[in-house]
């Protein structure tokens, strides 16, 4: 897993490597998680099952995509950060993570995730969870470069796209 993961980010000696299989599929998620943290939670209320952020967002997406030959575009938006995933006929066409500074970088990474999967923004669905509404920057120059944006609407919460992730979890 070591080898996997030097190709994308920095892995000391030392890092605990970890992986989570993707329910409903053969992906294997593979990450270095935070352990002083993982530590605190074990010392404060004993064992617990973890899983990386990424993890639980596609199996969201997974579970609750129905089967369609036209690609979904997810993107969840973070502080400078977001991660883009494609779902076409309940299967992940493509996961990615980029970091950001400003929109023009935000629009850039999704305008070039879609035309390198031959995606035309006037026709695909693009889905938004996370750290974005109507009024930010980030989503007026989306909409102004891609037409079908939406939020994307949590099984349980169906106003609140901003903690889609943690909605998510099954406990």
């Amino acid at each position: 897993m070591a080898d996997y993961l030097k190709y994308n980010i920095k892995v000391l000696r030392n890092d605990l490597i970890v992986h989570d299989a993707i329910e409903g599929s053969e992906i294997i998620n593979v990450y270095i998680p935070f352990v002083h943290l993982n530590n605190f939670f074990f010392e404060k209320f004993g064992g617990f099952i973890y899983k990386h952020s990424a993890t639980v967002w596609i199996e969201s997406l997974l579970a609750n995509s129905e089967l369609s030959k036209q690609e979904k575009f997810f993107v969840n938006v973070e502080n400078r950060f977001f991660q883009i995933a494609i779902i076409k006929n309940k299967e992940l066409i493509l996961y990615n993570s980029f970091n950001y500074k400003t929109k023009e970088d935000f629009i850039y990474y999704i305008l070039f995730t879609a035309e390198q999967l031959k995606m035309n923004p006037n026709e695909f669905q693009l889905f938004l969870s996370g750290q974005i509404d109507e009024e930010s920057a980030l989503y007026k120059i989306t909409y102004t470069y891609i037409r079908n944006v939406h939020f994307l609407k949590s099984t349980l919460h169906a106003d609140d796209h901003k903690n889609y992730i943690l909605l998510s979890q099954s406990v």
